[in-house]
């Protein structure tokens, strides 16, 4: 493919992506302040997006959805529909991959496409984006933005720090241009620098992005470990790498398509729960999603953990921990005895808002010791035929007695794709 500098790599960033869809789907929202949000009742109030309008009287995404009817009496507020915006995603995935084959997804609104061999058949980087902004707004009614640059993440820079603010929603970042656009926009603005980091590399004398470019890495190096009193090498080359658009990383199709090293699930309550009885339920819905996410990767793990958070999540409190199995499994039930047993002897009988199981560790199920008196081969035909039924009717198809009690919430959850409704 040759030097980097011969790449050529866009980012196409979806401007208020879900709050876009919504507007699309539903014509008489086109001139109103439009958020997506979860649903209050269940303590999910929060803006996941906010279209330009409604920005425009101060709202944010992030913040509650009492907080922005403060700022907008007025602002329409969409339940989230996510299975919808997958779909939309991945229309917008096939309409990059008719330019090319080299498309990776970064996070549902953000895909990284490579045109370097594409130019031939499609014209200019520009002309190629044209194209792409066009047609993904006559296909979905979103607006798209996009960086256009060598390496993924001057692309990633080209388009947060230009194309989403000019009017074209385009912008072209080249390597010979670096010092004079990149490198004279202040440090805090630089990629994977957030608000704390700004102001340390402030402390530091690093006002631009250029002064971190410009500062030899070995000084760079001693600099932040006389300001973090650690090593701290590997950041340090970090940050100058960025400063420098310096990356390598292929744009690859498969990214997310590898083998994980754990499989876990959490769930938010809709309220504190303080009995240990109402807490099992959940460790035990928990541990079915975990082990019914391995079975389906064909994998089994040896170390079960779990997590536990009360209703404010900054205060101290709660606990996160695991344990090795004496043999690898991905059997509900043993996950689920695990389970119990760490929660037991680390729960400080607080109220818990928030739990989680995981699996790690993971190896193919294939391989593993047999022993004498081993019963997850019936555990695990019994429940690949469950897994069978549900993939088929769907979660609800089939549940635990207990989780239609009060303290369930696998139909709930049955409902939604990633803590949102679907």
């Amino acid at each position: 493919m040759g030097n980097s500098a011969d790449r050529v790599i866009l980012l196409a960033d979806c401007q208020s992506f879900y709050a876009s869809v919504e507007k699309a789907d539903n014509p008489q929202y086109a001139h109103k302040p439009l958020v997506v949000a979860g649903d209050p009742e269940r303590r999910s109030g929060i803006i996941l997006a906010a279209c330009p309008l409604a920005k425009q009287f101060g709202v944010t995404t992030a913040e509650t959805l009492r907080g922005a009817l403060g700022k907008c009496p007025d602002l329409v507020v969409v339940k989230p529909r996510m299975q919808h915006y997958i779909d939309v995603s991945m229309l917008i995935t096939n309409i990059l991959l008719t330019y090319s084959d080299l498309v990776e997804p970064y996070s549902i609104d953000e895909q990284f496409i490579d045109i370097t061999g594409s130019r031939k058949l499609f014209g200019t980087p520009m002309e190629i984006a044209q194209a792409i902004q066009e047609r993904v707004r006559m296909a979905t009614g979103v607006y798209t933005r996009l960086g256009i640059s060598y390496s993924k993440v001057t692309a990633k820079m080209a388009c947060d720090l230009w194309a989403k603010k000019n009017e074209s929603g385009l912008f072209e970042l080249s390597k010979e241009n670096l010092p004079d656009q990149l490198w004279t926009q202040p440090a805090g603005r630089l990629f994977m620098v957030g608000s704390r980091m700004a102001a340390h590399f402030a402390t530091m004398g690093f006002t631009t992005i250029g002064d971190i470019a410009q500062t030899p890495l070995a000084v760079l190096k001693q600099i932040m470990r006389n300001r973090f009193n650690r090593n701290c090498d590997i950041d340090a080359e970090l940050y100058w790498r960025l400063a420098n658009g310096a990356d390598d990383s292929p744009v690859s199709p498969h990214t997310h398509k590898e083998a994980p090293k754990s499989v876990g699930h959490q769930m938010t309550l809709p309220r504190d729960y303080r009995k240990f009885e109402e807490i099992q339920v959940v460790l035990l819905e928990l541990a079915e999603l975990v082990c019914q996410r391995c079975r389906s990767l064909g994998c089994m793990g040896f170390v079960v953990s779990v997590g536990c958070y009360g209703v404010n999540y900054e205060s101290p409190g709660g606990f996160s921990r695991q344990m090795k199995m004496v043999e690898p499994t991905n059997a509900t039930n043993q996950v689920y005895q695990a389970a119990v047993k760490l929660f037991k002897e680390h729960w400080e009988r607080l109220p818990v808002r928030r739990v989680a199981v995981g699996l790690s560790q993971l190896s193919r199920e294939e391989e593993y010791q047999i022993s004498l008196f081993d019963e997850r081969e019936r555990f695990r035909t019994l429940e690949k035929t469950t897994d069978a039924l549900k993939r088929k009717y769907g979660n609800t198809a089939i549940m635990r007695a207990v989780s239609i009690t009060e303290a369930g919430q696998a139909k709930e959850r049955a409902g939604k794709i990633g803590g949102h409704y679907k």
